[in-house]
């Protein structure tokens, strides 16, 4: 029989996380200083957790410095992630209406490369967002590339007549057990945290951790999403298809969504060695990760392979 995958004493369960296809897009969002460029931001990629309830899975992807950036300012790629290019257009529009060009100093680009010939899969964002200028908006081509310039009280808001639409995945995760608050935490943490460089990814959870890992399905059919009861602690006692081992008393999930299946490959990777090595109070005893026997999503990361 073979022996379990171990690293650092924290055991890989011979398991793979599933994931399905979605809709992506990536924007790059600028301002005059960094504290415009993170008020913009937060208020853009907040309720943006999961696709179960707030439409969208979108959050800050890179910070950019000025040479990063098609105006030359300091700014951030941010990543979006929905289940449809409809759903796509009707978050992305009211984000960027609502949430950037009501930021003093903001512009709004397109962030993903054009293809040639360019793609015909686009979501409009100034093409939408020009009415605003009630007449006063002027557009403007630039190497092939047409922006509008909507007139506000600090000067103009610049941004992309249209953004490209690609597609991406949705689902990547990783789920960490251990025998404290403590631990898991600090584990958890310090697997976003080396995420957190690797291009064309996002943690889309608050600080990029929930605690609330979900099933398909519940017994309201209302739902179609309900909490994952084997890996409750509380309930482990009384129910027969608890999946908790001795001692595992915690359990948190970082969830992975991206561009590529390289994308969230190297990000599982990088978490769940960063989490076997984190120094904790307490034990991190076992990584694993979530799936529905296939059925869900086409997107398989088998642990063991993620970490070779």
């Amino acid at each position: 029989m073979t022996e379990p995958l171990q690293i650092n004493g924290v055991e890989i369960d011979a398991t793979f996380a599933e994931a399905f296809d979605m809709k992506a897009t990536r924007m790059i969002l600028t301002a005059a200083d960094r504290q415009w460029i993170d008020a913009a931001a937060n208020e853009m990629t907040g309720f943006g957790t999961s696709v179960i309830a707030c439409g969208i899975e979108i959050a800050v992807e890179q910070t950019l410095a000025a040479d990063q950036t098609p105006d030359g300012r300091e700014g951030v790629s941010i990543l979006a992630f929905a289940v449809s290019s409809k759903e796509m257009e009707k978050q992305l529009v009211r984000r960027a209406g609502q949430c950037v060009l009501t930021c003093p100093t903001t512009a709004l680009y397109a962030g993903i490369a054009e293809t040639d010939p360019k793609s015909d899969k686009r979501i409009p964002i100034g093409k939408a967002l020009r009415y605003f200028g009630d007449g006063h908006q002027i557009s403007k081509q630039i190497d092939g590339r047409r922006f509008w310039r909507i007139p506000v009280m600090d000067g103009e808001f610049v941004c992309d007549h249209d953004v490209a639409r690609v597609d991406g995945i949705g689902g990547g995760n990783l789920i960490l057990f251990a025998d404290s608050l403590e631990a898991a935490t600090l584990a958890s943490r310090a697997a976003v945290d080396a995420m957190r460089p690797i291009p064309g990814m996002i943690t889309p959870f608050p600080g990029g951790i929930t605690r609330s890992g979900s099933k398909v399905g519940s017994k309201y059919p209302a739902l179609f999403a309900s909490t994952n009861h084997r890996f409750c602690p509380s309930l482990r006692a009384m129910n027969r298809e608890s999946m908790l081992r001795e001692n595992e008393s915690v359990g948190m999930e970082i969830v992975i969504d991206g561009l590529t299946e390289a994308d969230i490959a190297a990000a599982m990777r990088a978490g769940i060695l960063a989490a076997c090595e984190a120094k904790t109070r307490g034990c991190l005893l076992r990584v694993t990760a979530g799936n529905y026997g296939g059925k869900l999503g086409r997107h398989h990361f088998h642990l063991a392979e993620v970490v070779r």
